[in-house]
């Protein structure tokens, strides 16, 4: 097993030091999928929930969410990310929310995609939690990171 990064030499968690990192280009990209019903998708698309427009606080919450991440997990650097986009598909029973962030730094930006996706699905979640109780977060996934010194990962298809 390789030495542990994020533990000290007495076992103490700690920030990982990146100073000796190359600065480059870093991406990422995560999903997550808000599961409900037929007809609370149908008032999302139509603009009928009580709360308003559904999809336009759901991008600007992670928007918002991925520039604040090193202030929400314990051992994120803070990043000064580039770019970040939502994408907020709907199907027939859920919404897709497709996250990418960018960054030119010294560590990658998976954190921040994770972020901006789970807060988009909470954001959905508060906004239609008046129309239906039984919402479902689901799959909060990494689906891709460019950049660093491994280079270019992406998940295997889904099953």
């Amino acid at each position: 097993m390789s030495k542990l990064t994020h533990l000290d030499a007495d076992g103490r968690a700690q920030m990982v030091d990146v100073a000796a990192k190359p600065v480059t280009q870093r991406s990422a990209i995560a999903q997550a999928t808000v599961r409900m019903a037929p007809q609370t998708v149908a008032a999302i698309a139509a603009g009928t929930t009580p709360k308003g427009d559904v999809l336009a606080a759901a991008r600007f919450g992670a928007i918002a969410a991925a520039k604040r991440t090193a202030e929400l997990i314990p051992l994120c650097h803070p990043l000064p990310l580039d770019f970040v986009d939502v994408e907020l598909a709907l199907g027939a029973d859920h919404v897709t929310i497709t996250a990418t962030a960018r960054a030119t730094a010294r560590t990658g930006v998976e954190m921040e995609a994770l972020t901006a996706a789970s807060v988009a699905a909470l954001t959905i979640y508060d906004m239609v939690k008046g129309l239906q109780k039984d919402v479902v977060i689901e799959r909060i996934e990494l689906l891709e990171k460019r950049g660093g010194r491994t280079g270019t990962w992406q998940r295997a298809a889904k099953p």
